[in-house]
């Protein structure tokens, strides 16, 4: 693949493909912009080389137009991150400039309206990538987190114009690249979040190449559930007992430490009848919404004798204080492993995790989530695959 630091794009009109699916709260105020900052690297170089630049990005899942789901708030945010561009916003393809506006005199970027809006984008419309196209002479895809996808802005545009990776893409490649070919062992992968139905290929794919296998939240549930354990009104997928089962086996036979919870946080997701319980002690009435600090112990002594760390989704029902110690106890074990690399990942977890101090720790955090994980399952992307 080539890269905008390889060849020296200037004097062009780029379309550059960002991911601005930023979280919003019914005031329309971003509640994290780190999306919008990681961006700003491969915008800096491309304005730098005197190109004029049409940003393209999607935020949510519109249905068609939806004014809660405007990246007008989003444009707001990156003029004030870019205090010497000019930032406009633009509603509708026809606002667009053909010309070359050339950023080198006039400092403006164009941020188009979420993508989605436009019936052809999920659709991968060629008529609508060529309407896309026709702004530009240059294609970059610097939305690493979205190039799981085929749509028109992402597995399309490459046929049409030269194509090159932004700067996120590489270091998103460069850091990923290792677990697939040579990660270093101990080889430590922390699953959490909700299902395994969307996870199975991946969790053989890591059971064939980890040491250890940490799981929480509803996913481990699963697994226990498949191990006979009750798990009351605890989220389950009933479907995937069978499947969990399998998976046990696999592990056994790759000689993979598979572990599981062994006490847990229940209550209700008001948080104000949190309390603690072995898992054998799980009642049928009960909900899992947190490992407790004995897993705490057993999950650290793995991370920490780790070389490499893989993380992706929470312990728990981070979100209420009372169910986040098992999420930010694993941030902290890994942030103690200073001699591991350590990759994280997941929409969810860098949520939790996105204002702890010792960030720094962490070897890179991801701003992919089902496009990490697809990554290291398959080795490559529909987005990436494109670009070649």
């Amino acid at each position: 693949m080539r890269y905008i630091d390889d060849r020296e794009i200037k004097n062009k009109r780029v379309l550059l493909r960002v991911d601005y699916n930023v979280s919003l709260d019914q005031r329309h105020r971003i509640g994290n912009d780190e999306r919008i900052r990681q961006s700003l690297p491969s915008i800096r170089l491309l304005i730098k080389n005197h190109n004029s630049l049409i940003l393209l990005s999607h935020l949510g899942r519109p249905h068609g137009k939806d004014k809660n789901l405007s990246l007008e708030p989003v444009a707001k945010r990156l003029q004030e991150l870019l205090p010497e561009i000019q930032v406009i916003f633009v509603p509708d393809l026809e606002s667009l400039p053909r010309e070359n506006m050339r950023n080198s005199l006039l400092n403006q970027l164009f941020l188009l309206e979420n993508v989605r809006f436009f019936p052809g984008e999920d659709l991968s419309s060629a008529e609508f990538s060529k309407q896309l196209a026709s702004y530009g002479d240059v294609y970059v895809n610097d939305a690493f987190s979205v190039s799981h996808r085929t749509c028109a802005s992402i597995t399309e545009m490459p046929k049409l114009l030269p194509s090159y990776g932004g700067l996120l893409m590489k270091k998103e490649i460069e850091n990923l690249e290792p677990l697939l070919k040579n990660p270093k062992h101990p080889f430590v992968a922390i699953l959490g979040g909700a299902k395994i139905s969307t996870k199975i290929k991946l969790l053989y794919k890591l059971i064939d190449t980890a040491d250890f296998l940490l799981l929480g939240g509803g996913m481990a549930n699963t697994f226990l559930l498949a191990l006979g354990d009750e798990l009351g009104r605890s989220l389950v997928e009933k479907d995937e007992v069978s499947e969990a089962r399998k998976l046990l086996g696999f592990a056994a036979s790759k000689k993979t430490k598979l572990l599981l919870p062994t006490d847990v946080i229940l209550g209700d997701k008001n948080g104000k009848n949190a309390k603690l319980a072995l898992i054998q002690d799980v009642s049928k009435h009960d909900i899992v919404l947190d490992i407790g600090p004995q897993t705490q112990a057993v999950f650290a002594q793995a991370i920490l004798q780790a070389k490499t760390i893989i993380w992706n989704g929470p312990m728990g029902y981070f979100e209420n204080e009372a169910y986040r110690r098992g999420t930010d106890f694993i941030f902290y074990a890994i942030c103690a492993n200073n001699s591991a690399i350590s990759i994280v990942g997941g929409g969810e977890t860098i949520s939790a995790i996105s204002n702890k101090e010792h960030l720094e720790k962490i070897t890179h955090i991801s701003t992919g989530g089902g496009a990490m994980l697809e990554f290291i399952e398959n080795g490559t992307l529909p987005g990436i695959l494109a670009l070649g």
